[in-house]
């Protein structure tokens, strides 16, 4: 992958305490960036591995610099906070990455209307609640982007139908971010939606996709951590308004064996992916 260091630029996340959100703080703070993660996870949970506080330590560790902001983005006050904590660090604000998501990928009779709700709220407005807060300080960045971690919008009957809520959930992530390719274009923002084109092995696969059997057949989070980088360095003005998918952005790269990424030889396709 072409070098274009992220060095001293200031990436914003939702999320990130684990997964592809730690993967993608870990790569940008390879390449030199700061790196403020908003998350809930203050303390360890038995169920699921890291904390806001480890995965800041990881990103230090990995070269960059970390600012570890305890709070929910759904919360308008924590987002607000999160920014200003950020501006305050780091002097400002280079990138807006929407990762934070709630996963409950059921039928419309089996989804308890609590986890509908969770879903809408984490990735609709926690989505828009960040970078509403961002933008103010990207139309000041010589760099800026925004990068939702959501889906082509297929409208296909097949993925419409395996479960509504979900996919409503995060095509609404990709609308509003395609929306402010358009709203934003002439502030020189950036807005792109990134997915993986396989199942990525982290704990929410783990937990709700299939267990032990479905990540060893799926990737690592570092294929989504290396294509946002990739997204992430390109000239804003000549990058905005794509749905991306994974391979295709790391083969414009340069990448075309994946096999640095894990999976099986029969890697599932994710959800909204044609093959």
């Amino acid at each position: 992958m072409t070098s274009r260091p992220l060095a001293g630029r200031t990436l914003l996340m939702s999320g990130g305490s684990r997964g592809i959100g730690l993967a993608i703080g870990i790569a940008a703070g390879r390449l030199g960036a700061n790196v403020t993660l908003l998350a809930k996870t203050d303390t360890p949970d038995p169920r699921l591995p890291g904390t806001v506080h480890t995965a800041a330590a990881e990103i230090e560790a990995a070269g960059g610099q970390a600012l570890a902001v305890v709070g929910d983005v759904r919360d308008e006050a924590s987002v607000q906070r999160a920014v200003d904590e950020t501006v305050a660090r780091f002097g400002g604000i280079d990138f807006c990455v929407n990762n934070a998501s709630a996963l409950a990928p059921l039928k419309t009779e089996e989804l308890p209307v609590k986890r509908f709700d969770l879903m809408q709220q984490i990735q609709l407005r926690g989505t828009f609640l960040l970078t509403r807060a961002a933008i103010p300080h990207l139309r000041r960045s010589p760099h800026p982007h925004i990068l939702s971690l959501s889906p082509p919008v297929n409208l296909a009957p097949h993925w419409m139908g395996l479960h509504p809520a979900y996919t409503l959930a995060k095509y609404g992530m990709t609308l509003l971010t395609l929306g402010w390719a358009a709203e934003l274009a002439e502030a020189g923002i950036a807005a792109n939606a990134l997915w993986p084109r396989t199942l990525i092995a982290t704990a929410a696969v783990r937990n709700m996709l299939g267990g032990d059997a479905s990540m060893q057949r799926a990737r690592s989070p570092e294929i989504m951590a290396d294509a946002a980088v990739a997204i992430l360095q390109r000239p804003p003005r000549d990058c905005t308004g794509q749905t991306f998918i994974d391979e295709d952005v790391l083969r414009a790269e340069g990448i075309t064996d994946f096999s640095r990424y894990g999976g099986g030889s029969d890697v599932l396709l994710d959800l909204y992916v044609d093959p």
